[in-house]
Formats: structure tokens, C-alpha cells, sequence
């Protein structure tokens, strides 16, 4: 009898075990394991700093989105002017120039620009040339300008026309030999970003280009040939969530969370990316929308665009991760864990770099490492303890602001970062596959060992788990002891 009732206390244990490590788990990987994942940043939404070769030989290079310009009559020697800063006449009438006087660019093609005022307006002309007015809130082929440089200097003519500008990487950039490379080195997800343009292929609107669709359906069969999840990044909202190039800003406004517009069209967006992937047997997750601002995106705004998107993906799927980024800026994670989004399968996404922001700036290497073991680490323990979502460092990157570090201390603090961030209930991705800048660049990082991870050393049975079962198991030993 007393051995019986030691096997079954024995059972117990080992069965509560198995149940805690596969809630640990991610739904959906091999092994009850978490995501270990890598960005495939500057595919799909091109992000000139990842690969500057791309922009080598543009004419008129130092007129791209968001260069800001002012206009001087040779004859009149007045300055353009937009009558209090947009939404009314446009005049050849300033002999100083400041605020009213300055325009960004909308860069269609190569020579073709929209013009837009420091209120938000753009440019518009009636199709004789007769009157220019910054009145217009979206713009189109009246609000398309051809600007002529004479002789390639500072001077230029102005006149009407419409065009289109084309930049292609995509066949190139990310092909199936990537997959290959990371399923041979342990990973087991992509996250993906795309532009909301993606929703339009293969004709998007200007200055869009078509075939990114094509694109992240090729990624798709790619991943299920190599065992690989994809998690689909909507990168860049309609208008901008934050200002930056990769959220397609065209001059650093945030546009999105002004417009009801423009959020239906994310919605939209959501419910196509939803509807056309639900099944795919690679879909692992769709984050709703990548880096928010917290200064330019209330929280009242966001939360409600997270609840409508979370129910827009249960539409098609009852299992699919919806992942929701936190706020950068000012903004704290537990705003989302707070908040009421759904009630199944909800990831927050949390974006780790010792990097833009001048707490980093004087940081010796040990500092470094020392900020993710203490830091980094509490806070992530904090949220896996927290009820509700589950947890995802979606960026993170082997790099700093230490400009004398050596390999050793890169990989102290790759190291450093593997070890807290397999931590995260729902996994990690790094940021990104392929970069000119070599610590920004996954594969260059492993090829040289500068990041170090077996591909066998599934983050499915962490040290909380083992930690767990030798607890577990010493309660029993101790039972029988006292039995």
C-alpha cells in the first residue's frame, strides 16, 4: 500500500511537471518549444540603412522623402510661400524664408515630387498652371509636380506631371537558401514586416511597388519546406505610427492614430493578411502593428485598434498568435497586460537594444552586460509573472554603443542577452538576417561566432522548468520521508 501511494504521489509531481512545461511552451513549434526567431528586416519594407547599396546612383540623391526645401524666384527674388503654413494660397511673396516658406518632399520618381507645408497640406494646381494652393490632404496627379535641376545645380524649373519610381530587391535579398541556412542553425520562426501596401499587390498606390505579396508567399512555402513558423510584421500603418522610414513616413509625420481613415485601412489590412494566411500551415502569429509611438499614438487609440484587430484574426483563427508591440518611447508594457485586448494566444511584443538613448551612451562593455542580466532580466520576469499574454523580444541585436569592443566582449553580450531573453514565454527574433552593418547582421554573427547557441538546446525546457522538476521532485523524496 505504502509503495503504491508513493507511486502515485510520484505521478502526480511528474504529470504537474509535464502540464507547467508545455504552458510554456509556444502552440504550433516542434518539441513544446518558444520561438527562436530572426527579422527578415529590409525585404519587404526597404529600410535604406540596411543595405545603402541599394540607393548608389540615384539621380538626385539629396532630394529623397521628407528633404526639406525652400524656393527663391530668380526674377522676383522672393520666396515660395504657403500663407500660414498651409491650407490656403500659395504666393511668390516672402523676402525671408522660415517655417511657412519651407516644404517637404513626397518623392514619386526620380523627378516628380509632391510638395507638402509645414500644417500638412500639399500643393495643388488645376491642370492649366494658373494657381498653386496648399490645400489638398492626400495628394494625387494635381499635386504631382516635375521639378527640372538646370545643369545640376540649385536651379530648377517647376511644372505638372505624374510618374512612378521603381526600386527592386526582392528576388535577391531573402531566397530559400536563407531558410535552409537558419533551419541548419536552430531557428524556428521569421518575423516578417510588411508595408500596408502589401493589402493592394500587385498595384499599390504610388510610390508602392507591386510583387511583395508574391514575396511573403514565397517566404510561406519556404518555411513549411524547412519546418520554419512565420510571424507576419504589419510594419508600416497607412500615414505612419511613428514618424520613422521603416513605418513609410514620407517627412516624419505621424499621421496614423489622426485618421479614422487611415486605421480602417490597417483593419483592413489585418483582415486580408488574416484571411489569406489562417490556414497556411506556417502561420505562427500577425503582429497588428510594429513600434507604435508612444508621443504621437494615445493609448486609448491603440488599445482599441489592438482589440478590433485581435478580433478581426479570430475570424479566421482560433489558434493564431496575436502579437501586440509595446509603445516605444515613454511608455510602460504593463499598459498592454492592463488592458483587455483577448483572451487567447496574445503575445506582447517588447523591442531590447542598449542602443537610441543616451542612458546607453557611456557604457563600458561590463555595463552592458551587467544592464541585461539585472535590468533587462527583472523586467522580464515581472511580465512572465504578470497574467495575460505571453511575452516576445521581437528585436533585439548583438550590438552597442562600445566602440573599442572586442570579440570577447561581443560575445559576452550576445551570450548575455541568449540567456535572459530565452526566458521570454513566448521566444525571441533577432533583428535582422541581413544588414551592411555587420553586428546588425544574424547570419555574419554566426558564421564568425560572435553569437553562439546550439541548434539542439531547445528553449522549450528552460531553467524554470528544471528548476520546477527537481523542486517537484525533492517535494516527493521529502513526502517519503516522512511516510
Amino acid at each position: 500500500m505504502e509503495f503504491l501511494f508513493h507511486k502515485w504521489v510520484f505521478a502526480f509531481l511528474f504529470s504537474f511537471w509535464l502540464l507547467f512545461s508545455i504552458a510554456l511552451s509556444v502552440e504550433g513549434l516542434k518539441e513544446n518549444s518558444k520561438v527562436r526567431g530572426v527579422n527578415l528586416g529590409g525585404w519587404l519594407v526597404i529600410e535604406g540603412w540596411i543595405k545603402p547599396s541599394l540607393f548608389d546612383g540615384i539621380p538626385n540623391a539629396d532630394m529623397l522623402d521628407g528633404t526639406e526645401v525652400q524656393f527663391k524666384s530668380v526674377t522676383l527674388q522672393k520666396y515660395v510661400s504657403a500663407e500660414n503654413g498651409g491650407g490656403s494660397n500659395v504666393t511668390v511673396s516672402r523676402d525671408i524664408p522660415s517655417s511657412w516658406e519651407t516644404f517637404r518632399l513626397w518623392r514619386v520618381s526620380q523627378m516628380e515630387f509632391q510638395l507638402r507645408s509645414t500644417q500638412g497640406q500639399f500643393w495643388t494646381c488645376d491642370f492649366q498652371g494658373s494657381s498653386v494652393s496648399a490645400t489638398t490632404e492626400a495628394p494625387g496627379t494635381n499635386e504631382t509636380f516635375y521639378i527640372e535641376r538646370l545643369n545640376n545645380s540649385s536651379r530648377i524649373h517647376i511644372k505638372l506631371q505624374s510618374g512612378i519610381y521603381l526600386q527592386e530587391h526582392r528576388s535577391s535579398f531573402i531566397t530559400i537558401g536563407d531558410f535552409y541556412f537558419l533551419s541548419r542553425h536552430g531557428i524556428n520562426a521569421v518575423r516578417i514586416p510588411v508595408g500596408w501596401w502589401i493589402a493592394y499587390d500587385p498595384d499599390p498606390p504610388a510610390p508602392f511597388i507591386g510583387g511583395s505579396l508574391a514575396a511573403l508567399d514565397d517566404a510561406f512555402s519556404w518555411a513549411e519546406e524547412y519546418n520554419i513558423k512565420c510571424i507576419i510584421d504589419l510594419h508600416a500603418a497607412p500615414g505612419s505610427q511613428n514618424g520613422m522610414e521603416h513605418s513609410s513616413s514620407r517627412d516624419g509625420s505621424v499621421d496614423w492614430p489622426t485618421s479614422q481613415d487611415n486605421i480602417n485601412k490597417t483593419l483592413d489590412v489585418i483582415d486580408f493578411l488574416a484571411s489569406r494566411y489562417a490556414k497556411n500551415p506556417a502561420l505562427l502569429g500577425i503582429e497588428l502593428l510594429n513600434e507604435p509611438s508612444a508621443a504621437g499614438v494615445p493609448l486609448d487609440i491603440m488599445l482599441s485598434y489592438y482589440q478590433q484587430g485581435y478580433r478581426i484574426v479570430r475570424k479566421y483563427s482560433s489558434s493564431a498568435y496575436v502579437i501586440v508591440c509595446q509603445r516605444i518611447g515613454n511608455a510602460d508594457p504593463l499598459e498592454l497586460y492592463q488592458a483587455n485586448i483577448g483572451s487567447t494566444n496574445v503575445v506582447v511584443d517588447l523591442h531590447y537594444y542598449n542602443l537610441f538613448d543616451t542612458f546607453f551612451v557611456n557604457m563600458n562593455s561590463s555595463q552592458n552586460v551587467d544592464y541585461i542580466y539585472k535590468t533587462r532580466e527583472t523586467q522580464l520576469q515581472q511580465l512572465n509573472n504578470a497574467s495575460g499574454p505571453l511575452v516576445f523580444i521581437g528585436e533585439w541585436v548583438n550590438e552597442w554603443n562600445v566602440e573599442s569592443g572586442s570579440k570577447q566582449d561581443y560575445k559576452n553580450f550576445g551570450k548575455a542577452q541568449l540567456d535572459v531573453y530565452n526566458a521570454a514565454s513566448f521566444g525571441w527574433a533577432y533583428w535582422t538576417l541581413k544588414n551592411d552593418r555587420k553586428h546588425w547582421d544574424f547570419e555574419w554573427n554566426i558564421r564568425k561566432n560572435y553569437l553562439e547557441f546550439s541548434k539542439s538546446s531547445s528553449p522549450g525546457l528552460q531553467a524554470s522548468n528544471v528548476v520546477l522538476f527537481l523542486v517537484l521532485t525533492c517535494s516527493y523524496l521529502f513526502l517519503y520521508q516522512i511516510l
